[in-house]
């Protein structure tokens, strides 16, 4: 069955290069974001494991908690960290979970319920699982994105969007394409003019649909 936003997430055990545990008591209560490559040893997955390496201060300041997935074993998860500090110059000092048996790459929809991995594998076995999920403190998917193989994710957008997805919890916001902090942000439709009036101040109505303001302090 597909996950959908707003599902709230498997709560699998799961086993990583730092132990195993169950992902509803990893997360907490926290965000999470959950990122899946095809295999260890790759090129383009050993740059993005770099890159949110480089993040980790940018997570933690926004309480959110990272974890990788990827369908090779724990071994190869440590021996493939040393890669990953050597071309990024951070620590990765996120999990990894070893998804050998493809458990979470199905139940998070990323592969078939019938897929396996065959003798002598490539990461074209295994290429949907190149996935982005942002989870909430409720357990609930608030946003996934998809990659090819040849395409590296940018984790400047994810932590954008990240932001966006708080702000809009914290706040009862929208936020317009492009957004980032510190830029006006959209009043829900479901609010009044006068209870937007009232929670955010002055707004600026651009369409009769389209109402912009600046979030408060």
């Amino acid at each position: 069955m597909a996950l959908r936003i707003n599902d709230t997430i498997p709560d699998l055990t799961v086993d990583t290069d730092t132990g195993s545990f169950g992902l509803h008591e990893w997360i907490g209560d926290n965000w999470a974001i959950i990122f899946s490559h095809p295999k260890d040893f790759t090129p383009v997955c050993t740059t993005e494991f770099g890159a949110v390496a480089q993040l980790a201060e940018e997570w933690d300041t926004r309480g959110c908690k990272v974890l990788g997935v990827s369908v090779d074993g724990v071994e190869d998860h440590k021996k493939w960290k040393g890669d990953i500090e050597g071309i990024s110059g951070a620590k990765a000092g996120f999990p990894i979970v070893a998804d050998a048996g493809l458990e979470m790459s199905k139940a998070f929809d990323m592969l078939p319920a019938e897929a396996y991995l065959p003798d002598g594998r490539t990461p074209a076995d295994s290429a949907t699982v190149r996935s982005v999920f942002i989870i909430g403190p409720d357990k609930k998917l608030k946003l996934s994105m998809t990659y090819p193989m040849n395409v590296g994710r940018n984790f400047a957008e994810v932590l954008r969007a990240l932001d966006g997805l708080q702000t809009a919890a914290r706040e009862n916001v929208a936020t317009p394409a492009n957004w980032t902090v510190g830029d006006d942000v959209v009043i829900p439709s479901a609010v009044s003019d006068e209870d937007a009036k009232a929670k955010y101040g002055a707004f600026e109505t651009k369409l009769p649909y389209l109402r912009m303001t600046k979030l408060p302090g």
